[in-house]
């Protein structure tokens, strides 16, 4: 088992080497606008935005079928119900991204950055939540719209929150 997890993390390690490498080939001429790692975190994080958006759709039109999902207990619209069935799936992409292309100088333990980053997660499902409620279910926009609209407000928050809290890194300078 030690043998199988050592080698499922240097693939991590070599294919998070790889997309940084990638990313920062693509750098320069945005230096002068912002660090690589804001840089790595905008890159990644709109990879796994479209990433997202394209499951979102995907889940809402192909697998729901615009209806709704009733699971016995409680009944979903299914722009929340596409939201709960990709959301564990982002979520894992994106924690990978982080952890390997964007924060890699922190030394916290693996266990530790993905507690913290489930509870940063976990307030972004709640802001996705409630801006699909608000802007699909009251304002009446079409779901993937809003669900673009929400995710540019969470977004912003997910990054100071990551930086700050889940990959943290022990004396950084303020």
């Amino acid at each position: 088992m030690l043998i199988l997890s050592t080698m499922i993390r240097r693939i991590l390690v070599l294919t998070g080497k790889f997309i940084s490498d990638v990313i920062d080939y693509f750098y320069p001429p945005f230096r002068r606008y912002f660090g690589l790692q804001f840089f790595r975190y905008g890159v990644s994080g709109a990879a796994n935005i479209v990433f997202d958006w394209g499951l979102y759709s995907f889940i809402y039109n192909i697998v729901l079928q615009k209806q709704m999902l009733n699971l016995g207990i409680v009944t979903l619209s299914s722009p929340i119900a596409a939201l709960f069935i990709t959301f564990p799936i982002t979520l894992f992409t994106g924690f990978l991204l982080q952890k390997y292309v964007t924060f890699t100088d922190s030394e916290m333990r693996g266990h530790k950055q993905l507690a913290r980053y489930m509870v940063v997660v976990a307030i972004n499902l709640l802001i996705n939540y409630t801006g699909l409620k608000i802007l699909n279910g009251v304002l009446g926009l079409w779901p993937l719209a809003s669900k673009m609209i929400v995710t540019v407000v969470a977004t912003f928050f997910s990054y100071f929150s990551q930086k700050k809290f889940t990959f943290k890194i022990k004396n950084e300078p303020r």
